[in-house]
């Protein structure tokens, strides 16, 4: 971990964490004052890294551009089938065979617990293809969706979900600045991102009480997470945008990784 990030530039102090990692780490980095654009740091921000459960972002501004649309009523029931229960994360598999579920509580599930049942619901309802034309009316070139959740056969065949740490920060800019969807939709979203029960990454070592709107990603071979961090500085709240995905080393060691850099991060902005 750096211990003088506080009294280094951000970028050398984040240029001198990543300089001494191990060799087999690959971390994917980018950082960006919401208040000052020329403070920031990017590390390897445009290159694809497998999403994991991050590509839940996306899905959730093609949810709410269809609820802008009047085409989806978050308040609709969902009767669950048993069919479409699927593994990992959630709580939506342990439900009985036709439990009505509101699309609100999926989304929120999704999100807040990476429900993959939930998820997977969505890609299913809202269609692959849909999802990705939204993606590029976003401006976004490297993200993809290519599989739904818990899809081995296809991970292995290398049909996986692809993001970048740029183009995450890109769409959690674009909600912050009420610039998708409608403001009021866009202010749920961040309500729901804080909520993220996942705390052991970018939270992991900032000050108690800091606020983050973030989505979390795991898989065997990487770790990541979004986020909006809720900086304070002298009383008055300093948000940035930061990305993080590590791949390389264990669950663990990736966590430790991106909580380094988070405090790295916010020992920065919270000083500007």
């Amino acid at each position: 971990m750096v211990t003088n990030g506080v009294s280094q530039p951000l970028s050398d102090s984040l240029a001198a964490y990543v300089k001494q990692l191990p060799s087999p780490t690959r971390v994917s980095i980018a950082t960006r004052s919401l208040t000052d654009s020329r403070k920031s740091f990017y590390y390897r921000a445009d290159e694809r890294v497998p999403s994991a459960s991050v590509i839940k972002l996306p899905i959730m501004i093609e949810i709410m551009e269809r609820v802008r649309a009047g085409l989806l009523d978050l308040d609709k029931m969902h009767s669950l089938l048993d069919s479409e229960k699927t593994g990992g994360d959630g709580v939506l598999k342990t439900y009985p065979h036709q439990r009505q579920v509101s699309y609100r509580d999926m989304l929120r599930l999704m999100l807040i617990q990476s429900d993959n049942t939930a998820t997977n619901i969505f890609i299913n309802e809202l269609g692959r293809d849909a999802i990705n034309r939204r993606i590029r009316q976003l401006g976004l070139t490297k993200t993809q969706l290519n599989r739904v959740m818990m899809d081995t056969l296809a991970a292995r065949q290398g049909r996986e979900n692809y993001v970048t740490a740029g183009e995450m920060n890109v769409l959690l800019e674009k909600i912050y600045r009420k610039q998708v969807a409608t403001p009021n939709l866009c202010d749920q979203m961040i309500d729901i991102l804080k909520q993220n029960e996942d705390t052991v990454t970018i939270p992991r070592l900032l000050p108690k009480g800091t606020v983050v709107a973030h989505k979390t990603g795991t898989l065997p071979y990487v770790r990541g997470d979004a986020a909006i961090v809720y900086a304070r500085s002298e009383g008055n709240v300093e948000p940035f945008l930061l990305s993080v995905f590590v791949e390389g080393v264990s669950q663990f060691e990736a966590e430790r990784i991106i909580g380094d850099v988070a405090l790295v991060c916010h020992s920065y902005f919270s000083r500007q």
